[in-house]
């Protein structure tokens, strides 16, 4: 495995993946051994070619899927049996289709439904649904119907139904995938203003870049390089090797920051 230096990042692992196998019931293997450690507050971005095992991967730091073999942590927590539902609170999962999970007549109730699953009522499962939409920048669109969003106003109130969980991890499939240049960069402010833990699925090479200094590459159902988005993404050989292209014109050696890799 290849590893490149990363930036420091504050607290201890909230994530801990150690030796994950798994194998869908037709008997293809997709993960084969994975270890994995993120940090609190870290923002990574897990890269790979179609068919890596990256999704089935996501769905494993939730409960949505459990391991074959190795252990999933959450807070030390293992992702098993009683701990399904605290796990499942702490670890908010946006999935790419934001139909998949704004299914209410209104925005509102979409945000209110799984804290109302908690229990919360009245002001308080009020204040829950504005403080989430507010950080989506959607507080004026409670009342308006999900299908008369547009596909970035969808994917942002996706991302509030989550947020409105309270919780430490969020993890999000292609969150770019088929937004438009104004609805990638609102997407991105949101993201980038969130005080937690962001672990995104992506083909997108410049948005990885743009919203996660750290990334790894999945390949063959194992982690085969971890480090610095910027260097990753700067290694030639490494990202051919991988099936990884990067978009016509786009240089990684020259970020929003103006800092380079160590390459002239």
């Amino acid at each position: 495995m290849i590893v490149s230096e990363i930036p420091a990042t504050p607290g201890g692992p909230v994530v801990e993946i150690e030796g994950l196998a798994f194998a869908y019931p037709d008997g293809r293997q997709v993960l084969f051994g994975v270890d994995l450690m993120i940090a609190r507050g870290e923002r990574i971005a897990v890269l790979g070619p179609n068919g890596a095992g990256k999704t089935t991967l996501m769905l494993h730091l939730n409960g949505i899927l459990t391991a074959g073999s190795g252990t999933v942590r959450i807070d030390g927590a293992p992702v098993a049996g009683g701990n399904m539902r605290e796990i499942r609170r702490r670890v908010g999962l946006v999935f790419q289709d934001p139909d998949d999970q704004l299914f209410m007549p209104t925005v509102g109730q979409d945000v209110a439904f799984g804290p109302a699953n908690l229990g919360l009522r009245g002001a308080e499962l009020a204040g829950r649904v504005s403080e989430a939409l507010s950080a989506v920048g959607l507080r004026d669109h409670a009342d308006r119907a999900p299908h008369h969003l547009s596909l970035g106003e969808r994917r942002r109130a996706a991302v509030a139904t989550v947020l409105a969980m309270r919780p430490d991890v969020l993890v999000l499939d292609e969150p770019s995938a088929n937004l438009d240049p104004a609805g990638r960069r609102e997407l991105a402010e949101v993201l980038t203003g969130l005080d937690l833990t962001l672990v995104m699925v992506t083909h997108d090479l410049p948005y990885a870049l743009q919203l996660c200094p750290r990334s790894v590459i999945l390949d063959g159902g194992v982690i085969a390089a971890d480090g610095s988005t910027q260097a990753l993404l700067c290694d030639a050989e490494l990202m051919a090797a991988h099936r990884l292209e990067l978009p016509f014109g786009f240089e990684p050696r020259r970020t929003i920051t103006g800092s380079g890799c160590g390459v002239p």
